[in-house]
């Protein structure tokens, strides 16, 4: 099992929206929207590193919300 946590920027006034899609998404643990640089935490987990590069890829950033993101890919459990 991978986990990471991402850190999205989200385009402006997207940022709710953009939470109310990431928690839809499978792999997603948990969602936060929060202050600072960052509009949007969310905790992942998938079966390997590819797999979750595709929730990033293919599913959060492919989402019409998304800036940027900063993936922090987690070392221990």
């Amino acid at each position: 099992m991978t986990s990471a946590y991402i850190l999205v920027e989200s385009l402006p006034g997207k940022a709710i929206e953009l939470t109310n899609i990431v928690k839809g998404i499978k792999g997603v643990k948990t969602v936060h929207l929060v202050t600072g640089p960052y509009d949007v935490i969310a905790f992942v987990e998938a079966a390997d590193l590819k797999s979750l590069g595709e929730v990033i890829v293919k599913k959060i950033q492919s989402s019409g919300c998304v800036a940027r993101t900063l993936t922090c890919i987690t070392v221990e459990q």
